[in-house]
């Protein structure tokens, strides 16, 4: 465990370099800056963390093959932000977010494996409006960076999540069921909140 978060630590070192030149002006810097922002971007928000990071778990207690789903879901994020970037008025796009939270943690606390064809579209179905969401986000003189270094803090959230899963989750289920849970009652409370 130990030297896990040793390696973490490191790999946020090398990020450090990317973050002070994005603030330099340093022909170049904007793009870093860009690319750091889309990056940080799933990290900011809740509801975004939880649900890449559930999904990731769900995955590894539930779906076969464990790719599955992650896969299905950064397909669909790139589609719900190139929706985003080009102005496209999705409806829903918060409830959606919500409902993303209360389904995948009841999916976590119920270890449910589900058909990989709804697996997968449920990932994407997800997927697309958090993609909506980010894509209004980002500033679109960056746009593709932004885009390329979310979609990769995305697939790290998944792999968290299915690591996660398979270490700890799969072996203390309830340790699964309470996490599943809290990312449930986050997405009840969130959806309260919008009624």
């Amino acid at each position: 465990m130990k030297n896990r978060a040793l390696k973490l630590a490191a790999a946020a070192g090398l990020l450090l370099p990317t973050l002070v030149l994005a603030h330099t002006g340093v022909a170049g810097a904007h793009e870093h800056g860009a690319l750091l922002s889309g990056l940080l971007h799933p990290f900011t928000g809740l509801d975004h963390l939880a649900a890449m990071l559930a999904l990731g778990v769900w995955s590894a207690l539930s779906i076969r093959p464990v790719w599955l789903a992650p896969a299905a879901f950064v397909l669909m994020l790139a589609a719900g932000a190139l929706a985003g970037f080009n102005g496209l008025a999705i409806p829903a796009v918060e409830p959606m977010i919500a409902a993303s939270l209360l389904v995948l943690g009841l999916l976590v606390a119920t270890r449910r494996g589900l058909p990989l064809a709804l697996a997968a579209g449920l990932a994407g179905l997800f997927a697309f409006f958090h993609g909506a969401a980010h894509g209004q986000e980002l500033a679109p003189h960056s746009q593709w960076l932004a885009l390329a270094g979310m979609l990769a803090s995305t697939a790290l959230l998944h792999v968290a999540g299915i690591t996660l899963g398979q270490a700890v989750f799969a072996r203390h289920r309830w340790l699964g069921t309470s996490a599943g849970g809290a990312v449930a009652l986050l997405g009840s409370t969130l959806l309260l909140r919008l009624a």
